[in-house]
Order: structure tokens, then C-alpha cells, then sequence
């Protein structure tokens, strides 16, 4: 059965960093478009970025301005979210999806993704 469970979630301070993992069993990481999504309290989950392709490709949402990385170990079938300089605003729940015909112009549209983790809760407070 495919899964894929986010890891590396937990309380940091204001300016701290944290790097999540996306785990996979059933199904391997380097066919697929991965892709990073989190949602807040009270608000609409919202895409954070994708690593896509044969030659990893990245798509990033504009507000990570260069705070946040996604990378691919196919070794370990993994998916890194690495992510800086974190704010409070960055508080919420963290998900990875999957899909096979995702990436490219429309990675951020969340009905492309096919397998989706349970999340990771990351929480930014001094």
C-alpha cells in the first residue's frame, strides 16, 4: 500500500531552522513529483513548493523568498523540505503529496497530487 509519512515537525523559536522529511513506502520518490503544502489554523492549505523531473526540478511558492529548499535523496526514497530563518507565520501543519503527472506550471494545484502524508505540525514562538 503506497504512504508517505512527514517527519522533523516540532517548536522552534522565531529565526530557527527545521528540515521535514517526506518518507515513502510503496511507491518510489524518484517517479514521482513531490510536493510541499502546509495549512495554517483557519486558513486554506497553501502550496510551498515541488521538486519534479528527471533533473529535480524546483517550484517555489513566492513567499518563501529563498527561506525554504526541497530536495530528493533517492536513496533513502526521501524528500527534504529544509527551511530557515523561520517566522511565527510559518506555524502550521506540514503535508508532502505525490503524483505522477505533476510539476511543471501547475505543481501548486493540489488535485494533481495523488498520495498524500498525514502531516507534521511545525510551530514557530519565542
Amino acid at each position: 500500500q503506497e504512504q508517505l509519512v512527514e517527519s522533523g515537525g516540532g517548536s522552534v523559536q522565531p529565526g530557527g531552522s527545521l528540515r521535514l522529511s517526506c518518507g515513502a513506502s510503496g511507491l518510489s520518490l524518484r517517479y514521482y513529483a513531490v510536493a510541499w503544502f502546509r495549512q495554517a489554523p483557519g486558513k486554506a492549505r497553501e502550496a510551498i513548493g515541488c521538486i519534479a523531473g528527471s533533473w529535480d526540478t524546483t517550484y517555489y511558492a513566492d513567499f518563501v523568498k529563498g527561506r525554504f529548499t526541497i530536495s530528493r535523496d533517492t536513496t533513502k526514497n526521501t524528500v527534504y523540505l529544509q527551511m530557515d530563518s523561520l517566522q511565527p507565520e510559518d506555524t502550521a501543519l506540514y503535508y508532502c503529496a505525490a503524483g505522477n503527472h505533476a510539476g511543471g506550471p501547475s505543481w501548486y494545484r493540489e488535485r494533481i497530487y495523488d498520495y498524500w502524508g498525514q502531516g507534521t505540525q511545525v510551530t514557530v514562538s519565542s
